[in-house]
């Protein structure tokens, strides 16, 4: 149930937000079967790096149509806070998921929410990256996930509430999907504050960097016109 996708997703938000209706949330309705596209790479698209404890992974970011999450996202790149996170949850045929927790499963303090985007047209597809959030849809910080299988049930269906508002997609996967499949397959086990889905050996985000962006080339420089010949 997509209630229980989003219990696994809400970290921060302690249990008794999701116990104060007297009886259990209906599911969300199906998403349409056509899935957005997700846009070619573009020079517009920045690209950060995660280094790894399992090798590195690139994602290339979309702030032509998340441009919000895209924003804060980059900003705790910059300001190197995904340094020494981990990647504290891991479920196998499902997502990836980490950037607030660190190598002791400490949380990290985080800026202020930031407003869902998940209404952007884009799809929880295998290899994109999405903003995770609690109950509330606009409770994003930095936690992000990347799903290793299409979430279409993670989508955007409608405003009606936090079951239905999905998860902001900002960006993809564009090199190191393998590190990603590597990590869902690692074995997990209770630790520190979780009762499970925690990989062994944990894996850290050693570094986060947002990479520079190859230059456009220079047009060739016109020559001109040949005169006639007398």
């Amino acid at each position: 149930m997509l209630e229980r996708l989003i219990l696994a997703l809400a970290l921060t938000v302690p249990a008794t937000v999701f116990a104060q209706t007297g009886k259990p949330a209906a599911p969300a309705p199906t998403p349409p079967a056509t899935k957005p596209t997700i846009e070619a790479s573009s020079p517009e698209h920045p690209r950060v790096l995660l280094r790894t404890s399992m090798g590195d992974v690139t994602v290339e970011l979309f702030p032509d149509r998340a441009p919000k999450t895209v924003a804060n996202f980059l900003q705790y790149v910059r300001d190197g806070f995904y340094d020494g996170t981990t990647f504290h949850r891991v479920i196998k045929g499902y997502l990836i998921q980490g950037g607030i927790f660190t190598r002791d499963l400490t949380q990290k303090r985080t800026r202020a929410p930031i407003a869902s985007e998940a209404d952007n047209g884009l799809s929880n597809l295998r290899g994109t990256i999405a903003a995770a959030r609690g109950a509330d849809a606009n409770s994003a910080t930095a936690q992000f996930f990347v799903n290793v299988v299409d979430n279409p049930r993670l989508d955007y269906v409608s405003n009606q509430s936090g079951l239905t508002w999905g998860f902001a997609v900002f960006g993809k996967v564009v090199a190191g999907m393998e590190v990603v499949d590597k990590i869902q397959d690692l074995p997990t086990a209770p630790q520190g504050p979780f009762a499970g889905d925690v990989p062994r050996p944990l894996v850290v985000i050693e570094k986060a960097e947002l990479l520079a962006q190859a230059s456009a080339a220079p047009a060739p420089e016109a020559k001109p016109a040949a005169g006639k010949k007398r």
